[in-house]
């Protein structure tokens, strides 16, 4: 099987080279830059399946790095691994189209767990695509794409994981605290912030369908209306 390629930037060195080495021993093939210019000349060489990048670097930062790479590549999967996680950093982050968003120190464990997660149908080669149609739309959870007639949109894997749940519930209430729960894990205020940046993300993503909406409902949680 094909070793997943990630490219790594991060201008800590030490901290660095012992998660390269975990990631080594885990089956992938890495790739360090210790700053974003260097990630931006190895992007095109390398051809990353997915990119790893610290915000705070000398030079480009990594919202910038994520930018660049964002300009001639719509779907390699991007993931910040940051010691800064307020709320500005992760909607800069995910307005980026990053899909996911590690705040510093974590377990290198939780990282390969989602990109497992992430990866997972792609390596295996024999999973089937899990769609979902609603209005004039149809969502293929497995790779984030939300098609409406030409138009597609490409959504974060954490976006994908709420309009699942809201899809396999079409015009029916989905509570805050199941969203949060399935989602993030625990209902805390900040995750409960979270779930609402998301909902103006997925309402944006499904603009283009007006047979379809988001309904949000006091103090019970969302719906997938369907007219």
């Amino acid at each position: 099987m094909k070793a997943l390629k990630i490219l790594f930037a991060d201008d800590d060195l030490k901290y660095s080279m012992l998660l390269k080495r975990f990631l080594e021993k885990e089956g992938y093939e890495v790739t360090y830059a210790g700053n974003g210019e260097i990630a931006l000349e190895q992007f095109p060489l390398i051809k990353p399946d997915l990119v790893l990048l610290d915000i705070n670097m000398p030079g480009y930062n990594g919202f910038e790095v994520a930018e660049r790479i964002r300009e001639t590549d719509k779907h390699v999967l991007i993931f910040f691994l940051s010691d800064r996680s307020d709320k500005a950093d992760r909607l800069q982050g995910f307005q980026l189209k990053a899909n996911d968003y590690l705040a510093k120190p974590f377990y290198p464990e939780e990282l390969t767990a989602r990109i497992r997660e992430r990866f997972t149908s792609q390596l295996s080669g024999v999973a089937e695509d899990e769609m979902y149609a609603f209005g004039h739309s149809v969502f293929n959870y497995s790779t984030n794409e939300i098609r409406t007639g030409n138009s597609k949109v490409l959504i974060t894997s954490r976006q994908a994981d709420i309009l699942r749940l809201l899809a396999l519930n079409v015009n029916k209430t989905v509570s805050r605290d199941m969203l949060l729960d399935a989602v993030w894990g625990t209902a805390s205020y900040a995750n409960s912030l979270a779930l609402n940046v998301q909902m103006s993300y997925l309402r944006r993503a499904l603009k283009n369908d007006p047979a379809v909406r988001i309904e949000s409902l006091m103090k019970k949680g969302y719906m997938l209306a369907v007219l």
